[in-house]
């Protein structure tokens, strides 16, 4: 873990961090692209909003263990409703997503990119 020893962050803290992991994760595929630094914020944003969020957690399901599971859980039910407009059901799974990513990446950086690759293939 790379927080001292006796720090355990909650769901809403994993969700910020697992938020950022997740943009710059998406961030670092697309800077090899060719365009714009507005073109290619537009594209990262499309690839870090909820609803994208939410379509890949969908994918990785099937390939999470219990304890990833519960954390998606976790997430989930720690982040209220959302914003206004957005669907309730999509921003609760996209908050799922970044609180199992924030969570892998302090505790089990390994297995977080196993699971990005799986995304990147597919």
């Amino acid at each position: 873990m790379l927080l001292p020893k006796g720090c355990q962050p909650g769901p809403a803290q994993l969700a910020w961090l697992g938020d950022a992991v997740w943009e710059l994760h998406q961030r670092r595929g697309l800077v090899a692209q060719e365009g714009t630094v507005q073109e290619l914020h537009k594209r990262a944003v499309a690839l870090v909003r909820a609803e994208a969020q939410s379509e890949a957690l969908a994918k990785l399901e099937p390939l999470l263990n219990a304890e990833e599971l519960d954390w998606v859980r976790r997430g989930r039910n720690a982040c209220g409703r959302g914003p206004r407009r957005g669907d309730p059901s999509v921003y609760g799974r996209a908050s799922g997503f970044e609180t199992m990513v924030g969570w892998l990446y302090l505790n089990h950086p390994e297995r977080l990119q196993q699971l990005f690759h799986e995304l990147d293939l597919g």
